[in-house]
Parts: structure tokens; C-alpha cells; sequence
């Protein structure tokens, strides 16, 4: 879906009577919580399938081919399904939500990604155990990038 279309109805929502929206198509499912007045942004959550990132300066890929690891980490990793900042956490006192070693199951909040004000609760796509956390929390993570190792 795309943010334009995203925006639309995130507008509809907070003009409306309307107090939560879900929306599911073929590339991901949106859906969008109105809060109380006098709190912050409704929070969105959604999955949506990887869409091709845009062709980028050669620079700009020359930086994140030198930022990369490098080597790929063993097992199935969940990446970033968008740019944005990495929190392990719902609120910066609060329990993270998967440590390292913890059995999770597939669907699973395992963090959320912040991008444009937007807190989005990234799920698990795998049941396993987490194995290595390869993310810093409040670190900038980009499209593709893998954040955790499931095995």
C-alpha cells in the first residue's frame, strides 16, 4: 500500500466517528487505531509484502555496501520492512520484546520500526528462537536490513 493511499485513510479515520480501521489486501494489512484527544499519533500497525526499493545514487550504494557485515548471519533473519528507527521496546522503560534465546512464534511482535512519526510493530515471519539481535535500539535501520536471526 502506498503512503499516499495510507495517509488518506489514516485523515479518514481522525476526521470520522470511525475509532479503528483494518484494511487487508494482496501486498499487506493496515490497520489504524484513533486515540483519546491530548495523547500521541493513533498507533498503525501493518505487514506488508517487500516491494523493490528505488534505484539509488551509485554513492549512496557505496555507502551501504562499506556499512554492511561482512558476512550474513546463519538462519532465517527478519529484516526491516521499512527505513526507519529500530526500538526493541514499547516505551523506553518498558521490557523488551524478545531477548536473546526466547521462543517465539510466527506473527509474534518482536519490535516495532518508527518512520514519519508512525509506530509500526514489526511481527515475526518464523516460529523459533531468537538467536542473535543484530540492531542497537534507537539505531537507524534501512529496507532489506536484517534485524534478527531466528533459528
Amino acid at each position: 500500500m502506498d503512503l499516499r493511499k495510507l495517509k488518506t485513510l489514516i485523515d479518514l479515520v481522525s476526521e470520522s466517528n470511525v475509532s479503528e480501521l483494518e484494511i487487508t489486501e494482496a501486498e499487506g494489512k493496515v490497520r489504524i487505531v484513533k486515540s483519546a484527544p491530548a495523547t500521541m499519533a493513533a498507533p498503525v500497525t501493518y505487514t506488508m509484502a517487500p516491494t523493490p526499493a528505488p534505484p539509488a545514487p551509485a554513492a549512496a550504494v557505496a555507502a551501504v555496501e562499506a556499512a554492511a557485515p561482512p558476512a550474513a548471519p546463519e538462519g532465517h533473519t527478519v529484516k526491516s520492512p521499512m527505513v526507519g528507527t529500530f526500538y526493541r521496546a514499547s516505551s523506553p522503560g518498558a521490557k523488551p520484546f524478545v531477548e536473546i534465546g526466547d521462543s517465539i512464534k510466527e506473527g509474534e511482535t518482536i519490535c516495532i520500526v518508527e518512520a514519519m512519526k508512525i509506530l509500526n510493530e514489526i511481527e515475526a515471519d518464523k516460529s523459533g528462537t531468537v538467536t542473535q539481535i543484530l540492531v542497537e535500539n534507537g539505531q537507524a535501520v534501512e529496507y532489506g536490513q536484517p534485524l534478527y536471526v531466528i533459528e
